[in-house]
């Protein structure tokens, strides 16, 4: 006897076929589960997924900051590596480049010479670091962009109602996206491989967009050489017009 297949089901068939070939090409076939070989966090509510996120990032010991940040009105660009007593990278602005070093509570400072404006010392220090007395505005201003709890803080904050996005990967590593106010209030990539480590931070409003790498990944944080280090004393040099330059902003660079 022969079997007798429907025209629609042979169709409804092929196309159940086409559809886990064009799944399997990208690495998910029918019938498969996408969470197999993870950490499992993209099973949990999104409310679950963010605090464990931000629970790991409390716990790391040291992560690499790289993006932009808006905040006061301003554009930062941050190439930061930080651990809990220090951290060191760049900082760019509309204006001016800052090579940035702390350890401890020692802060040091490098800018080009238009940076100190037209102090009398202006010329010395644009291949120097400066140390930043703790007394002195900038100290606070600067040492923000230094502080990896600080700037931790004011990024891993999504405004409004939360929602699990969907699988992505961030660099080679798959993550699943926490979202708020469908995106509005902010976008969390959180990884689905070992820790679950937060990954990129897209900030709500447009104020800016950070990766997070290298959790717990050793780096050396040394004071620099003493013939590359200039120190005034209490007081940072101050234009002629007696103002001491700075970035502007507070002591979370991180906070809109």
């Amino acid at each position: 006897m022969t079997a007798y297949f429907p025209a629609a089901r042979l169709r409804r068939a092929a196309l159940i076929g086409a559809l886990c070939a064009g799944l399997a090409v990208t690495g998910t076939g029918c019938g498969e589960d996408p969470d197999e070989g993870t950490n499992g966090i993209g099973k949990l509510s999104a409310d679950k997924i963010e605090a464990k996120a931000k629970a790991a990032a409390t716990e790391a010991e040291s992560v690499h900051l790289s993006g932009t940040l808006v905040s006061g009105g301003k554009s930062f660009t941050l190439n930061m590596r930080l651990k809990a007593d220090g951290g060191s990278g760049e900082v760019k602005s509309q204006d001016d480049t800052f090579q940035l070093l702390r350890v401890g509570e020692q802060l040091y400072l490098k800018a080009s010479a238009a940076f100190w404006g037209e102090s009398d010392s202006a010329g010395k220090l644009g291949d120097k670091y400066v140390k930043v007395p703790e007394g002195d505005p900038s100290y606070k201003q600067f040492r923000g962009f230094t502080d990896m709890d600080v700037l931790l803080d004011g990024l891993l904050g999504l405004e409004g109602k939360l929602a699990k996005g969907s699988y992505t990967k961030v660099g080679p590593t798959r993550a699943v996206q926490v979202t708020a106010d469908e995106g509005k209030g902010g976008k969390l990539s959180v990884s689905l491989e070992g820790t679950p480590y937060p990954l990129l931070m897209e900030r709500a409003g447009g104020a800016g967009r950070v990766e997070l790498a290298e959790w717990g990944k050793a780096f050396p944080l040394d004071p620099p050489a003493q013939d590359q280090t200039v120190d005034y004393g209490s007081q940072l040099p101050t234009t002629k017009e007696g103002e001491t330059k700075g970035s502007g902003q507070g002591s979370n660079p991180a906070k809109p």
